[in-house]
């Protein structure tokens, strides 16, 4: 696919053989005639929609009737972001995250800066589309500009629309960007579109989250309306299936801004209508690079496991054990720090598992008292800034064993808790493979081991991790004793007012 060069308020065009460029009028609310894209090829169509800094507990008190609409006929994950180390709370990381799939620690952009971004191993879907479906018809208009000069967004893009994104110019920027999409989606033929818009974060970082913000929500919705109207609007509308995605980078403090750890800057959401998508689903397991997965899977796009991608499409259920305990989750005991009514946590394990507390030292925090499971929001709430938010790996419902917060109150002994999965099949086979995913961190004499169990026998330690593991997919493998047909793995976690240790999305494989 060609790509195209960008200068101050210019819509530029790249048909299948030639480029046009057309300036704007002077006022930045005037717009010209949408660029020409090559005639779309797929009856599969996405359309995505970027609102920055768009606070999902905020839409409620909004005038947001198409926001509203689409939660009540798609499904509409939420969750919240990573922190520093890992990035901050910013519109780079966030937009890297949205358009590659994968998270900041291999897209590589921590800041605003873009330093050490990684867009050459993981490109942005529309960049990805350009290779591996060069026959679509894509566009993508923008106001904050580096999603375009830093190669974030834009790359791949047939036509693009790329305005200077000066505080003063949003509210007319994002007027502009949603004329020009209009018009190309009544009448054209695009295949896949990425559309920003940016008042939002404009008017919260200026005011805060208040009225001014719930106007500016309400800008926005109507904007979307508009979108949403010139698709079904189409001719070929009958004849052609549409996925809608609207998602935001970040959220805000009440008084405006991000960049910190708080609950209220780490919001995001994935919010999509289309084919496949579940009705007024409201996932606990969705996260924020699901948005490229649900593209690629919306145009029946498989994606090649060399690529890396962290999400998955938003329809995709997790098959974990601990998601399943959703229903037994219960509000706080002795967590100050965590609202009152918020659900996030159980020591009910999942059917076939058990936790071993035999050796558990006495008193200590309810919530963390041995193994628990828990939710990212009721689990990072704990104790903001100790790294709990790097824990992006995990989805809706994980394990963790926390000696640091269980010691938060009068306590006596050892933290000393076991996890225990329940016995698998491994007749016939010469290893067995136990995946998961995890985050640790390592302090003084704690210990973190990972003990195998053949045909219920002693167990024996096949891992010890002995230093930080940052939310990463963990892969051990096991041979098989000649003549075992089970095995059983557990999860031992010591310590004395230590650190923590988290499971999920645990899988068995043999070979």
């Amino acid at each position: 696919m060609p790509l195209t060069g960008i200068s101050r308020r210019t819509v530029l065009a790249a048909g299948a053989a030639t480029a046009a460029t057309t300036a704007l009028a002077a006022a930045p609310s005037a717009h010209a005639a949408a660029p020409t894209l090559p005639p779309g090829t797929s009856k599969d169509k996405v359309l995505v929609v970027g609102m920055d800094g768009l606070r999902h507990d905020r839409i409620d008190a909004a005038a947001a009737p198409h926001l509203k609409s689409m939660m009540a006929n798609g499904t509409y994950g939420r969750s919240l972001l990573y922190t520093g180390p890992m990035a901050a709370t910013s519109s780079g990381p966030g937009w890297s995250t949205i358009s590659t799939g994968v998270w900041p620690d291999k897209h590589g952009v921590k800041d605003n800066t873009f330093a050490g971004k990684n867009y050459g191993t993981y490109p942005g879907f529309l960049a990805r589309l350009a290779q591996v479906r060069p026959a679509l018809s894509t566009y993508a208009a923008v106001d904050w500009k580096p999603l375009d000069t830093q190669g974030t967004v834009t790359p791949g893009a047939d036509a693009k629309l790329v305005l200077d994104g000066d505080r003063d110019g949003y509210v007319a920027h994002d007027a502009t960007i949603t004329a020009e999409t209009e018009a190309i989606l009544r009448h054209q033929n695009p295949d896949v579109l990425f559309v920003y818009l940016g008042n939002t974060d404009v008017v919260a970082h200026a005011g805060g989250t208040g009225q001014k913000y719930l106007d500016a929500i309400a800008v926005q919705d109507a904007q979307l309306g508009r979108l949403l109207a010139a698709i079904k609007a189409r001719p070929t509308y009958a004849g052609e299936r549409w996925t809608v995605i609207v998602a935001t980078d970040h959220g805000h403090v009440d008084a405006g801004g991000h960049g910190g750890t708080s609950i209220e800057e780490r919001r995001t959401f994935v919010l999509a209508t289309g084919p496949g998508i579940a009705a007024g689903a409201r996932p606990l397991d969705t996260r924020l690079v699901d948005v490229a997965a649900t593209v690629f899977h919306q145009l029946g796009i498989t994606p090649d496991p060399a690529w890396g991608l962290d999400g998955r499409p938003i329809q995709q259920r997790s098959t974990d054990p601990f998601d399943t305990l959703q229903s037994k989750l219960a509000q706080r005991v002795d967590e100050t720090g965590i609202p009152a009514g918020l659900l996030g946590f159980t020591h009910t394990p999942p059917a076939g598992w058990s936790v071993i507390n035999n050796a558990m030292g006495t008193g200590g925090v309810t919530e963390w008292r041995g193994w628990a499971f828990a939710t990212d929001e009721f689990w990072s709430r704990t104790q903001p800034g100790q790294h709990r938010e790097l824990n992006v790996r995990a989805r809706g419902v994980f394990a963790v064993a926390d000696s640091d917060e269980w010691a938060d109150t009068s306590f006596s002994g050892t933290y000393d808790s076991t996890l225990v999965t329940p016995a698998y099949d491994v007749t016939g086979a010469s290893r067995v493979t136990l995946g998961f995913t995890t985050l640790y961190r390592q302090e003084g004499s704690q210990t973190a081991q990972v003990l195998a169990s053949f045909n219920g026998g002693a167990p024996t330690v096949v891992k010890s991790y002995t230093s930080d593991v940052v939310s990463q997919p963990q892969a051990l493998t096991v041979t098989v004793p000649p003549g075992a047909s089970s095995v059983g793995f557990r999860f031992r976690y010591t310590g004395s007012n230590n650190w923590y240790w988290t499971i999920d999305d645990v899988r068995i494989t043999t070979g």
